[in-house]
């Protein structure tokens, strides 16, 4: 199996205000996340890729566009944690490159969310 990963960053806000009053969570706050593209497949193509990094573009085109400097409360049809991205990343991935596998997402240096099927 081959396995390429592709990594995109971006800044935003958020709050998850599901939580009690009393979680640092719950107050409006900040992350520098990391998305990591996880594709994988058992054969390359013509060109010797799993996919081409270059396609991976269209990505970074959104989360430049839709979630970097933006309050993700307003963008997120649900609640704005690491898990819930990594999920809506994947979906937004895996409807575009079929070779997709695993999304995560890390708020700070020490804390992943992955989400494989």
């Amino acid at each position: 199996m081959f396995r390429i990963t592709k990594e995109f960053h971006f800044s935003a806000s958020h709050q998850l205000i599901h939580l009690p009053a009393d979680h640092q969570c719950a107050r409006m706050h900040g992350h520098n996340y990391v998305v990591v593209v996880e594709l994988s497949a058992s054969e390359l193509n013509a060109d010797g890729f799993v996919r081409d990094y270059h396609e991976l573009k269209d990505l970074k085109d959104y989360i430049d566009t839709r979630f970097d400097h933006r309050h993700l409360n307003d963008v997120l049809d649900c609640p704005s944690t690491a898990e819930h991205m990594a999920h809506h990343f994947y979906q937004w991935c895996k409807a575009r490159w079929p070779e997709v596998t695993a999304v995560k997402v890390s708020e700070t240096p020490k804390t992943w969310a992955e989400f494989r099927p």
